[in-house]
C-alpha cells in the first residue's frame, strides 16, 4: 500500500471525474498536495471539478471539499 497523497475529483453530484489525467499525480506529503491544490484549483474548477477529496493511500484524509466560492 502506498502512503502517497493523492486528490480525487468529483462533479456536482459526487460522481468521480477520472478523465482529467490527474489520477496518477502523487505527493510525498500532505503539505505538497495542499500546495499543489492551492495553485491548481481555478483550473480544476474550470474543468468541471466541484469538489476534491485528499487521500493517503486508500484512506480519506479529508473531503469532499467544495471548489465553489462561498455564497
Amino acid at each position: 500500500m502506498s502512503d502517497a497523497y493523492t486528490w480525487s475529483f468529483e462533479n456536482s453530484d459526487g460522481t468521480p471525474l477520472t478523465d482529467l489525467g490527474l489520477a496518477s499525480i502523487e505527493f510525498p506529503t500532505q503539505a505538497d498536495a495542499e500546495s499543489w491544490l492551492s495553485e491548481e484549483w481555478p483550473t480544476l474548477a474550470d474543468a468541471g471539478v466541484q469538489s476534491v477529496t485528499l487521500r493517503r493511500g486508500e484512506d480519506d484524509v479529508y473531503g469532499p471539499m467544495s471548489l465553489s466560492p462561498a455564497d
